[in-house]
């Protein structure tokens, strides 16, 4: 199967830039309710994920308390604690089912490694539980 069927492009999604800071990040991640968003270098390739919990930790440990003192603070300088792998275009729906158990998606690029979309572990998992059901359905007759 094409994985590109289940693609959510990324017109329709919410990611950062390397080049955005901290504030510019939680208030993306706020306005769109995502727990998890991709980062993407100025020409739009993949370069990771980041979290909440990466954001949160990372406030902690630079004790700061206010929006405004993380108005400087390069996004890149937050450490995070997963790295999101990604597929290309051309990969399985196979190849999705371990990174989807670790992730709750998978980010797709293109040949030259620009982020074009992701697939999310709700799509993933619904896949598996439809090819599971046909399976049993034809073991039933």
């Amino acid at each position: 199967m094409n994985i590109l069927f289940f693609l959510k492009p990324k017109s329709e999604l919410a990611y950062i830039y390397d080049y955005h800071t901290v504030r510019q990040a939680l208030e993306i991640m706020e306005y769109h309710k995502y727990s998890s968003v991709p980062i993407l270098s100025k020409d739009g390739r993949y370069i990771g994920s980041i979290t909440e919990g990466d954001l949160l930790w990372s406030l902690k440990r630079w004790n700061l308390l206010t929006i405004k003192d993380t108005e400087e603070i390069s996004v890149m300088k937050v450490d995070r604690r997963l790295y999101h792998q990604c597929v290309t275009a051309k990969s399985k729906m196979e190849d999705l089912i371990g990174r989807a158990m670790e992730q709750n998606f998978v980010p797709v690029v293109d040949d030259q490694g620009h982020f074009i979309g992701i697939i999310t572990r709700r799509d993933i998992i619904e896949y598996c539980y439809n090819r599971m059901k046909g399976c049993e359905e034809s073991h039933d007759h």
